[in-house]
């Protein structure tokens, strides 16, 4: 009980300094600007996010447009008259599939689920002793780590296929799910993050009897949650839109994302329908929207923090 006690004193005493210090820089931002200069800024990222949602807000309009306006010329940007047709053609296709929409649902839910916690929780136990344990070669993996971030997933593809081959993961959803437990996106995070955790804090809790798997379960892992959380969004945007055509073949293990790909890239669907497109796009947008709405304060702090030290 005390020592539980005493790593919550500890970890509360981490984040108000952390606030503080966040609050201090902030006015400090605040004070070193005129009130023409905030008011150009604002105006600025007014702009900037404008343009950034433009598509967005440009596919949502496109999902409830008839046919004949999608075809008017002129074109006219916004929808006149507004409908749900392009969703229930959307809807009427699925129903019509081979293998039944829930079960592509299920394929896409169970491998996002387990590769973002499967990758969460290995990155983790990798990145605390990088951060806060020095041996021998600790700099050289650290180093590999950052520049495993410059490559591409064209460029691993074809390795990355005989090393799925060769363990026998074709038409498995290993396939999938085991190559993003060896992403080091997360790993790169969170190390960053768990170095700017005060060794003394850890120390402390060692004093009081806490062992490694509960320092980092119970204090550091908190401390980390902006960079955990913004793993996890990237993680599971990432597995939601991969169709895993490459390495699955087999229709019942399919995910939703290459039955929406093939329904919309089908002949008879674009030519004809061509909202089913902006439909499906909305379907496959709106859930990981939802998700970083609700974490965007942990993406944010993670974006203007990570890579730095104190």
């Amino acid at each position: 009980m005390a020592i539980s006690i005493s790593q919550k004193k500890s970890t509360d005493r981490a984040r108000a300094s952390k606030r503080k210090d966040m609050q201090t820089s902030s006015t400090a931002r605040k004070s070193s600007r005129s009130f023409l200069g905030n008011v150009a800024l604002l105006v600025f990222l007014f702009v900037l996010g404008f343009l950034f949602f433009f598509p967005v807000l440009y596919m949502l309009n496109q999902s409830v447009k008839p046919l004949n306006e999608m075809y008017m010329f002129p074109p006219k940007l916004f929808v006149q008259n507004p409908t749900t047709n392009n969703f229930s053609d959307l809807f009427r296709i699925l129903a019509n599939t081979l293998v039944p929409f829930t079960r592509y649902l299920f394929n896409s839910l169970f491998v996002v689920a387990l590769g973002a916690l499967g990758h969460i929780i290995i990155a983790a136990m990798c990145a605390y002793p990088l951060a806060k344990y020095k041996f021998p070669g600790s700099a050289l993996i650290s180093s590999l780590i950052v520049y495993s971030l410059m490559f591409n997933t064209t460029v691993t593809m074809v390795p990355n296929f005989i090393t799925i081959s060769r363990l026998n993961l074709i038409d498995t959803y290993g396939a999938i799910i085991f190559p993003t437990f060896a992403s080091t996106l997360g790993l790169y995070l969170m190390k960053n993050f768990m170095e700017q955790i005060p060794d003394s804090l850890l120390e402390a809790a060692k004093i009081d009897g806490a062992g490694q798997g509960t320092i980092l379960i119970r204090m550091v892992m908190p401390l980390v949650k902006p960079a955990w959380v913004t793993a996890f969004i990237l993680i599971f945007q990432n597995l939601w839109t991969n169709t895993g055509d490459k390495y699955i073949y087999a229709e019942e293990l399919k995910s939703m994302g290459y039955l929406l790909t093939q329904l919309v890239s089908s002949s008879n669907v674009s030519s004809v329908r061509a909202g089913v497109l902006s439909a499906a796009s909305v379907i496959m947008f709106m859930i990981p929207a939802v998700i970083f709405l609700f974490m965007q304060t942990n993406v944010i702090s993670t974006m203007a923090t990570s890579g730095m030290k104190e």
